[in-house]
């Protein structure tokens, strides 16, 4: 499990009056050799200890300067707020968990790091838990990690169906987020647009001129290779071009590379859509080294924009999906569940939000060969 802490301080205070800015040097004077506690942040900033448990607690009603004063003692002083006492006051701990799955891919690392950002922005830590596997027990094991440690929220990074599957078995009693697979009882989900992500792709190659467009697929059973998969299809039957069938790769370069070269067989072969990047890079080998050149001979077009995407030979043109605005957006919901649950005991209302993707034309894409 990893974890990542914020100082928890956030806006808000009861209207008390502002008292006088802190100074290095009345902090050294008066506290040196002691850990410092609320009180001595109060006097030092001229306020009630009321006042700082309301700054603490994120009070709205507090003014700006005596916020400012207050948040100024302490970083003259070095306070850092108690969890627990601000639980006790609070009833949260102001701690997130975070289930995920393939954490160290290009997607579910990416999301986390937003969902890290995007917390301690609101003044929450995050406790992570990667998982290798989507089996029901290691699921409820997380889930139940996660609720002892007092987690106020949950945010899973569900990939597979499997896990959406486990975790309505687990379900916490605490409020949750899915991403990518819901768990069809109401429940917040966030996910990519798949479907367009691979109707761009291939309507991009068949607008060059291409007869239709061979695809590598991500491994069954993932959401996203799944839907992109039935996009590339229902958009080549669309368009009446012949439709192949998807070769399925397991994500790696090293599948895309053993994958590529069955294609590089195919002298008929002269697009290809790939349901992400990791896997072009492996086709992009293949085809070099059998002397097939791109975008001459064979395009080819990716998914995700690995920051990578635009240094291979040649750069490749790829699906962007903005995994920043995925984590931003859960962690958004998962933070208006809790504000909902603290005014009322109705559960929160469903709501699915679609982020858009973007196609980013680069030379791995070229007019089909005569």
């Amino acid at each position: 499990m990893s974890r990542s802490t914020t100082d928890g301080t956030a806006a808000g205070d009861a209207g008390a009056a502002g008292g006088p800015r802190p100074t290095g040097s009345r902090s050294r004077r008066n506290f040196a050799g002691a850990r410092p506690v609320m009180d001595d942040v109060a006097r030092l900033a001229g306020v009630s200890k009321q006042t700082v448990s309301r700054v603490l607690n994120d009070n709205p009603a507090v003014r700006p300067e005596t916020r400012e004063a207050v948040r100024a003692a302490m970083r003259t002083l070095g306070y850092r707020p108690s969890r627990s006492a601000r639980s006790l006051a609070s009833g949260r701990t102001r701690m997130l968990g975070v289930i995920s799955f393939d954490a160290a891919r290009y997607g579910p690392a990416s999301t986390l790091t937003a969902i890290n950002t995007a917390a301690q922005d609101a003044g929450y830590l995050v406790s992570s838990i990667a998982l290798d596997t989507a089996d029901r027990d290691t699921v409820v094991q997380a889930v139940d990690r996660l609720s002892a440690e007092g987690a106020d929220g949950i945010i899973a990074i569900a990939p597979q169906r499997p896990v959406a599957t486990a975790l309505a078995a687990a379900r916490p009693d605490t409020p949750l987020v899915m991403l990518d697979n819901g768990l069809g009882d109401g429940t917040p989900v966030v996910s990519s647009d798949f479907r367009a992500g691979a109707r761009l792709a291939t309507e991009h190659l068949l607008g060059l001129g291409h007869s239709t467009v061979w695809h590598i697929a991500g491994p069954t059973g993932w959401t996203s290779a799944d839907r992109r998969a039935a996009s590339w299809r229902d958009t080549l039957t669309g368009a009446g071009a012949p439709v192949h069938e998807p070769l399925v790769g397991d994500w790696s370069a090293d599948s895309g590379y053993a994958l590529g070269r069955r294609l590089v067989d195919h002298p008929d072969v002269t697009a290809v859509f790939v349901s992400n990047d990791q896997m072009a890079l492996g086709l992009l080998r293949a085809l070099h080294e059998a002397g097939r050149s791109v975008p001459d001979d064979v395009s080819v077009v990716g998914y995700d924009d690995i920051p990578e995407a635009a240094h291979l030979l040649p750069p490749l043109t790829t699906i962007r999906t903005d995994y920043s605005e995925i984590g931003t957006r859960s962690l958004r919901l998962l933070l208006t569940q809790l504000d909902d649950t603290a005014d009322t005991e109705e559960p929160p209302a469903e709501s699915e939000q679609v982020v858009p993707v973007e196609l980013i034309v680069r030379r791995s894409t070229g007019p089909a060969p005569h």
